[in-house]
């Protein structure tokens, strides 16, 4: 596992393209620069979402209920692979089928004088597993069926991170479970993952 001294985050211009990387420790703050990142929403074969609550201790939003697995790719790294990582790390869950749903989505959220500031495209993928929990990473974790999920955060009956909220808005228009989801072409990525040229997929498939 990487320590988060040692992991590095690729700092973005506002057209998604690479201008650099930093230390993920020295990014957040009252300044964070623009930088990639990815969100997953993992589900069982019932369909049930894995809801996690972030560690209590943790830097940035600590506590905060959210999706399944959040995260950084590292300089290089495909995006599949980023995701496969972090659930690994964060949640001892090898990850099955993953498919990019949100390629688009960018956000802004700030809690305790603390900025986040990402392009970070949604991926969806399938668990068959239960969660082993770093404690150092997740408080806790349930198993929510996506309609009731969705319906609880859309309507403001559950509180969950800004960028969950803002990304189960969009899941939810895009129909009503994970198998009716489309899949994203990976062209409308930000720069610095999108394929060009004709050359391999930057999501590691």
């Amino acid at each position: 596992m990487t320590s988060p001294d040692d992991e590095l985050v690729v700092l973005l211009s506002e057209d998604g393209r690479r201008v650099g990387v930093a230390a993920k420790a020295s990014v957040h703050g009252a300044h964070t620069p623009l930088h990639l990142a990815f969100s997953a929403y993992l589900f069982d074969a019932r369909d049930r979402l894995l809801v996690t609550r972030r560690a209590l201790d943790k830097a940035t939003f600590p506590g905060v209920v959210t999706n399944s697995v959040c995260g950084h790719p590292a300089p290089g790294e495909g995006l599949e692979d980023a995701v496969r990582r972090r659930a690994a790390d964060e949640l001892g869950l090898p990850v099955g089928d993953l498919r990019l749903v949100l390629p688009r989505f960018a956000y802004r959220a700030e809690m305790a004088g603390v900025v986040e500031r990402e392009m970070c495209p949604v991926l969806v993928g399938r668990v068959d597993a239960q969660p082993r929990p770093d404690p150092a990473e997740v408080a806790s974790f349930e198993w929510v069926h996506w309609a009731t999920f969705a319906a609880e955060v859309v309507g403001k009956v559950r509180d969950v991170s800004v960028w969950c909220r803002l990304q189960v808005e969009q899941l939810d228009r895009l129909g009503p479970g994970p198998d009716a989801w489309p899949t994203a072409d990976e062209v409308d990525l930000p720069a610095v993952l999108a394929p060009r040229g004709g050359g391999a997929p930057s999501t590691g498939r």
